[in-house]
């Protein structure tokens, strides 16, 4: 399930001349029977809604006044989500020869008062704004409207907007509409609503509201998905500097390429998209490299293996995002564990619509062409995954089919996309001969037809400098701190950030120093856990030198790090 919840304006959209006729609240009967809820969005206040709707009780939650008043007519409790205006305002209107009508926080009145209002609030120096519905003239706190109260009545319901179906009809509906993953008009909308929505039915009012539960319940909305314009990600830029993007909801990317090629700086840019846009996240991380994603929770580390349960709590908030370190899991039981992981997670999204991406890192340790079989049916059902692996024939043939987006990186593209082809039995239009750059990639849309392309996806190394800094001088854990041991491993010394690590690689004794620039540690750790892909590649350079010597080699990496780090006043002396 995509929307889970729909959210209707009552006065010209449900509602004609305050009357709901009973085929739409029969329509809407068959909302709540699918398993969604509802929530009715008004401006009216909350005594004269139940003085002319007698069916409050459909709805989960109710905005009213405008977005000023939260009700929950479960429990009838009420909630102010503002202050109301003083007491002497509308004095001050009757004296004007204004008849306000005053609710909770709300005061409104009809055109063409709205010049004496505006002059009233001058004259007494208040904070206050106007907003219209058609001839209506509503007063409210500043910041108050209609789409802060679905904020409310969402948080309530730990629903995120993303999985919201919002329709209306009048100017003060375009704030709920915006936060609305879908925006529905009905016929009767003012041009300027219409002109907004992702959707304009045929029919007005509440018959408009029967066409969209119809098609809501027929196919979530699907054969809708491609006017939704706004609900976009950018993937990159193109050669030619044109964006390329992707769809936020049931799409499917293999990234693919050998390992130290920067598949978790791709991801990790990814996951910063997702989470910027607030659409919920869960990683499948078994390497344990994903601490830093962005707004996330871990769960999980080398000593405790996750619980399932856990995952499903942390997600039930939609603000939360997931990692489930597998670090404590043995690669013998990985597949089983993701199998358990994935069929909960699915579940939620059958009541939710969330999280909206599932991505699974390292998955050639899991969705190996030897997998489970069983496994297919939940993987089969809708939703956005990014799976991750270094070579796509260690990947099973019907994971490979469900992909809609291959992105190759590495030295050889050609090979990667080719060998995605063979598995799925579809042959790779022509690529483009030339190297990768810094966060590059072959973008390949199979289902499009057309030829792999460069996509720019990675910003520099320079643009993300200012935001690994954060990362550097901080106390970065047990887990992902560096360890000198030596070859014998009778040393045992931490260093639990970058600057720490240049400290001790100064002092430590040559050998140990030695044993971890051959084994190519240094770079290792740059890349996993600092996140710089450029430090890494550096380092991994001076690491291959066989003919470097000890002094050269620290004092190479100590450059390569004063050159894209501030240090501390006492490492620079």
């Amino acid at each position: 399930m995509r929307y889970a919840s729909l959210a209707c304006d009552f006065d010209g959209t449900l509602a004609s001349d305050g009357y709901v006729p009973d085929e739409v609240i029969a329509a809407l009967t068959r909302v709540t029977a699918s398993g969604r809820s509802l929530i009715l969005v008004t401006g009216r206040r909350l005594d004269d809604l139940f003085r002319v709707f007698t069916h409050v009780n459909l709805f989960d939650y109710i905005v009213c006044e405008n977005g000023a008043v939260l009700y929950k007519p479960s429990t009838k409790v009420t909630k102010m989500l503002a202050t109301p205006p003083p007491k002497r305002f509308t004095e001050e209107l009757v004296a004007q020869g204004i008849t306000p009508e005053i609710g909770k926080v709300i005061i409104s009145t009809w055109h063409p008062a709205e010049t004496k209002v505006l002059e009233t609030i001058e004259k007494l120096g208040l904070d206050l704004h106007i907003s219209f519905n058609k001839g209506a003239v509503m007063i409210l706190p500043p910041g108050v409207n209609k789409g802060t109260g679905l904020k409310e009545a969402l948080s309530e319901m730990q629903l995120s907007p993303h999985n919201i179906v919002g329709v209306g009809d009048a100017e003060n509906d375009l704030s709920f509409l915006s936060v609305s993953e879908c925006s529905v008009a009905v016929g009767n909308a003012l041009a300027s609503v219409k002109e907004y929505a992702d959707i304009i039915v045929k029919q007005d009012h509440g018959r408009g509201v029967i066409e969209l539960i119809d098609r809501l319940l027929s196919d979530d909305l699907e054969d809708f998905g491609t006017q939704l314009k706004r609900r976009t990600l950018g993937l990159g830029n193109n050669p030619k500097g044109d964006s390329v993007t992707i769809p936020s909801h049931d799409f499917r990317i293999l990234i693919a390429g050998p390992s130290q090629s920067g598949k978790s700086t791709m991801s990790m840019h990814l996951l910063k998209q997702l989470a910027s846009a607030g659409y919920q996240y869960c990683v499948i991380d078994p390497e344990g490299e994903y601490d830093r994603a962005p707004k996330a929770v871990t769960i999980g580390n080398e000593h405790y293996v996750p619980e399932v349960d856990d995952v499903v709590r942390i997600l039930s908030n939609p603000d939360h995002n997931a990692v489930v370190n597998l670090l404590g899991v043995s690669l013998s039981e990985r597949a089983g564990f993701l199998a358990r992981i994935f069929a909960a997670v699915q579940n939620l999204r059958r009541l939710t619509g969330r999280p909206h991406w599932i991505v699974i890192d390292e998955a050639h340790h899991m969705l190996h062409p030897y997998w489970d079989a069983t496994f297919e049916p939940i993987w089969q059902e809708p939703g956005a995954v990014i799976t991750i692996t270094v070579d796509p024939n260690e990947i099973a043939t019907k994971i490979l089919e469900s992909m809609d987006l291959v992105l190759a990186i590495g030295p050889d593209t050609r090979r990667t996309l080719e060998s995605f082809g063979s598995k799925v039995a579809q042959p790779v239009p022509e690529v483009v001969a030339g190297s990768l750059g810094w966060g590059e990639a072959m973008a390949w849309f199979r289902h499009e037809f057309g030829s792999p392309v460069k996509v720019n996806i990675v910003s520099s190394p320079l643009e993300q400098q200012r935001h690994l800094r954060k990362y550097a001088d901080g106390n970065l854990g047990n887990q992902r701190s560096f360890y000198f041991t030596g070859p014998f491993g009778h040393l045992n010394i931490r260093c639990q950030n970058l600057f720490f690590f240049m400290q001790v690689g100064e002092g430590v004794d040559d050998e140990t120093w030695l044993y971890h620039l051959r084994r190519g540690d240094y770079s290792a750790w740059f890349r996993r856990v600092i996140g710089d892909e450029l430090l890494a590649q550096e380092t991994a350079k001076i690491e291959k030198m066989g003919n470097i010597s000890v002094g050269e080699s620290r004092a190479a990496v100590r450059r390569l790090i004063e050159r894209r780090y501030t240090l501390p006043a006492n490492l620079i002396a």
